[in-house]
């Protein structure tokens, strides 16, 4: 097992630790798998007594492929023809949407059948608009906004993951000598943020733990808001402003540029291995087409592999989205601060649903309705069926355990 395998093998095994948000509550136009996985099927059932040949393509390919029980199960794992084939996909300016970066640079798309244009936004809104308004087929958005708007009743609904952890909030040098002092070096300072996102929350739970109050004063920390995470980083170069909320690469190009690192949420008992961006559609996309998006998550299950098993490309397919230095895009996806994996993570979203509730985001309310796990299972099963190591082993069992 090389240390990329190990990697995923590790991390995957620590989410059932603090799942979610868990620790917040201490305080062609078909697919080719599916023409692939129909073959397969088709030529089993055509052979009789194929056990009796071990040599037998039937036996080498598909494990236990004799018997009706194993045929049925690798016709119901395929995936049918997608009802749709052009696909528009937003994102922001992030490296922790690599999923779908890599999906188009490694031609992940094209091989379930997919056309599929990228386009990136600023904000959570835009995102959100552009799903309701048709112009977008998938977002990548922050759980806390798409908890939010779903509970304003907008049409959407979480279909996968993007990103867990990778936020963090960086200050100006001359308030801290060192990286990660904590949230109390950020009294009597204003700091920027960005409502409705899960960096402004986080920084909530920090701040109520550590019995600092928001507003105006020495003992206080002053929040500024901003529409999105872009602006709240350009406001550190006012002089009124002192620190800033920061997600992946932010806080890489914060340090890049002198800034010092307040916190990690990775590093912080009470936000570890919380959901953050998650795929999301519109709910009744998702119903309509549901062919369609099992093959885009087919795509960035794939994605997520390869990133495991090719640093140095996965670097390179991302700085084709976020023109960054390369050095920054490596200590972003793989020195522990955040991680890119497509699992929807539905329990620990639901924790973090009960958080957001408590410090007054929202009212509380229904998420069943918009949390749709069936399509990332499906397509999740449906590379099971073709193929399995450990990197997809894992994502297996976390959804069975953690669904």
């Amino acid at each position: 097992m090389n240390k990329n395998k190990t990697r995923i093998v590790s991390i995957l095994a620590a989410l059932p630790l603090l799942t979610g948000c868990g620790a917040f509550n201490n305080s062609s136009e078909g697919s080719e798998a599916a023409t692939t996985a129909a073959s397969t099927a088709e030529q089993t059932e055509g052979t009789t007594d194929c056990c009796d040949d071990k040599s037998n393509d039937c036996c080498s390919e598909v494990a236990d492929c004799c018997g009706d029980d194993a045929k049925a199960a690798v016709a119901d794992a395929s995936i049918g023809k997608p009802e749709k084939t052009d696909i528009n996909i937003g994102h922001l300016n992030s490296t922790a949407h690599l999923l779908a970066f890599v999906a188009a640079e490694e031609g992940y798309f094209k091989e379930e059948g997919l056309n599929v244009t990228l386009t990136q936004f600023s904000s959570a809104a835009e995102l959100v608009n552009g799903l309701e308004s048709d112009k977008l087929d998938v977002a990548f958005i922050g759980s806390v906004p798409t908890l939010t708007f779903a509970s304003q009743g907008h049409d959407i609904s979480i279909f996968g993951g993007a990103m867990t952890n990778g936020h963090g909030y960086v200050i100006k040098s001359e308030f801290a000598d060192e990286d990660e002092l904590g949230v109390e070096i950020l009294k009597g300072r204003n700091v920027a943020s960005v409502k409705n996102s899960v960096q402004d929350a986080e920084l909530q739970i920090l701040l109520r733990n550590a019995n600092i109050e928001i507003g105006e004063g020495d003992d206080k920390v002053n929040v500024v808001y901003f529409d999105s995470q872009k602006d709240a980083f350009a406001a550190l170069s006012n002089s009124s402003i002192d620190a800033a909320s920061a997600y992946s690469p932010y806080t890489s190009l914060a340090k890049s540029q002198g800034y010092k690192v307040v916190y990690y949420c990775a590093h912080e008992d009470a936000l570890q291995n919380q959901p953050c961006c998650r795929q999301v559609a519109k709910t009744s996309s998702l119903t309509s087409y549901p062919n369609t998006y099992a093959a885009i998550e087919r795509a960035f299950i794939k994605a997520y592999h390869f990133s495991q098993t090719d640093q140095d490309k996965t670097i390179k397919d991302v700085k084709q989205y976020i023109d960054i230095d390369e050095d920054l895009i490596e200590v972003e996806l793989y020195d522990g601060f955040g991680f890119s994996i497509p699992d929807p993570d539905k329990q620990g979203t639901a924790e973090l649903k009960k958080t957001i509730v408590e410090l007054g985001y929202t009212d509380d309310f229904d998420l069943d309705p918009h949390y749709n796990t069936d399509i990332y299972k499906k397509a999740l099963d449906s590379i099971l069926a073709e193929d399995s190591d450990d990197i997809y082993t894992s994502l297996k069992e976390h959804f069975d355990d953690y669904e």
